[in-house]
């Protein structure tokens, strides 16, 4: 399972068309912008010996709470976001069930026994999911695209959106190529009269084995109806936020990684402060934090990354909301906002 986890990179055809990508240069792809892995000059050994001596405040003492949410049976007209921890969450929209990377497996690596999920994180399961109407997928890092979880929902969705490349993985465990549909940035898909979709610029990098930068990493634009929503990936802040606000902003809410950061890799993942800044390049008018909550992936504490940004949040004046897990958001109706990792710490 674990070899299998590591999943593919493009080859044959499907290399020969992510060569046509603007983005693709010298066998790999490309950021819009020079972006180093590590800004320190600190030795790889140390960097490994660190993580895996992680200090205790990296996981929650306690077991986090989390809400049950029957997501089988929403029957709210205004769309619903439904957030499992991490960067994983649901959308209920104009009658589509729409799911963005989701891991449920608990653990954020080929191997259980590493990178695991927090105790009272992991209470959503792919039993617990409706029909899946369209599963997007930002890039294939372990922390986004989990395999246990990708293979047992292959039967129960209809379409994948991701990023140019991966389709070359999820043919690999059985998901039907006419199912696939990946994505370039800037690439837009209106996908039935309610739904639309755009790939846009992150700065990241991808890569499931050694090899890295062979599939793109994006963040995605879902427009339906009069709602507009940021689906971010993971990134390190940069003008392309800019650049999204202007050409599909305002958003009714952007979801933006906030979390497993560390001042060495400050270019592939953003400070919580710059969070808040690209929340306000995007124009959005609420932030959902994620990327937080349920991996211990960097060395600072588990709760630091929420009371960085809800204190810049605050600052700057800009709404957010902060829900439990499994804790419904209703667009412009209900926004949860209870400070509840106090209750943890």
């Amino acid at each position: 399972m674990a070899i299998k986890a590591f999943g593919k990179n493009p080859s044959g055809k499907e290399l020969d068309r992510v060569k046509l990508s603007p983005n693709y240069s010298n066998d790999i792809f490309n950021n819009l912008h020079d972006t180093p892995m590590m800004t320190s000059e600190s030795p790889m050994i140390k960097q490994i010996w660190r993580f895996m001596n992680k200090p205790a405040h990296t996981a929650p003492p306690k077991e986090l709470p989390s809400v049950r949410t029957d997501l089988k049976n929403i029957k709210e007209e205004k769309p619903v976001i439904v957030w499992f921890g991490h960067s994983s969450y649901f959308i209920r929209v104009n009658g589509k069930n729409i799911l963005v990377d989701p891991v449920f497996s608990g653990h954020a690596s080929p191997f259980s026994f590493f990178a695991k999920s927090f105790p009272g994180s992991n209470v959503y399961s792919v039993e617990d999911m409706p029909p899946i109407d369209i599963l997007i997928i930002t890039h294939d890092h372990y922390d986004h695209m989990d395999y246990e979880t990708i293979t047992k929902l292959r039967l129960k969705t209809s379409l994948v959106c991701t990023s140019l490349g991966i389709g070359a993985t999820l043919s690999y465990w059985g998901f039907d190529k006419n199912k696939i549909i990946e994505f370039d940035w800037w690439t837009e898909k209106q996908i039935d009269e309610n739904i639309f979709i755009a790939a846009a610029p992150a700065r990241h990098f991808s890569g499931r084995s050694l090899s890295r930068y062979k599939t793109l990493w994006s963040s995605f634009v879902l427009k339906s109806g009069s709602y507009s929503f940021y689906i971010g990936a993971d990134s390190g802040y940069d003008t392309h936020f800019k650049e999204i606000g202007d050409k599909y902003g305002p958003f009714d809410i952007a979801m933006l990684e906030t979390g497993q950061y560390n001042e060495d890799w400050r270019y592939i993942h953003m400070m919580p402060e710059e969070a808040i800044q690209a929340a306000i390049d995007l124009k959005t008018k609420v932030l959902l934090p994620v990327h937080w909550a349920k991996f211990a992936l960097a060395l600072h504490p588990w709760d630091e990354p929420i009371k960085r940004v809800a204190a810049k949040a605050k600052e700057l004046k800009v709404p957010i909301t902060t829900p439990m897990i499994g804790e419904p958001i209703i667009i412009d109706k209900l926004y949860p906002h209870e400070h509840w990792w106090l209750t943890v710490s």
